[in-house]
């Protein structure tokens, strides 16, 4: 749990929760059927749990499911929402959707910004 101010909203650090937020809804671990949206190397990697795996699984490699977006952010989104959309969360679509764009928004290079012009006695020096 990471508190800020006292009126002001509890989030969470745990894996699995995409929004952030400290409530059952969200948790990572709390849930049997979580989403991950994390940047890995560039790529951005989704990962779900297996539907019939159990939070306690001996085994926590073989109850999650990897997938890469590889070839650009139009997939990367289609492959975000393809989870929710087959009935695994559809609670967690618009969240889902929202991270991705967040993170393929991060991996863009900013736009080179133009010189400054020089404004009053600079201007008038120069």
């Amino acid at each position: 749990m990471v508190k800020g101010l006292p009126e002001g909203p509890i989030f969470s650090r745990e894996p699995g929760n995409l929004l952030n937020i400290h409530s059952h809804k969200y948790s990572g671990l709390a849930n049997t059927k979580t989403i991950d949206v994390q940047d890995v190397n560039g790529s951005i990697q989704i990962t779900s749990r297996k539907p019939k795996a159990s939070s306690q699984a001996v085994a926590p490699a073989s109850s999650v499911t990897n997938v890469r977006a590889r070839s650009g952010s139009r997939r990367a989104l289609r492959v975000g929402s393809a989870n929710a959309k087959k009935g695994y969360r559809p609670d967690l679509r618009r969240a889902t959707l929202a991270r991705v764009s967040a993170l393929l928004a991060a991996q863009k290079e900013p736009k080179a910004q133009p010189a400054k012009k020089p404004r009053g006695k600079k201007a008038a020096t120069a």
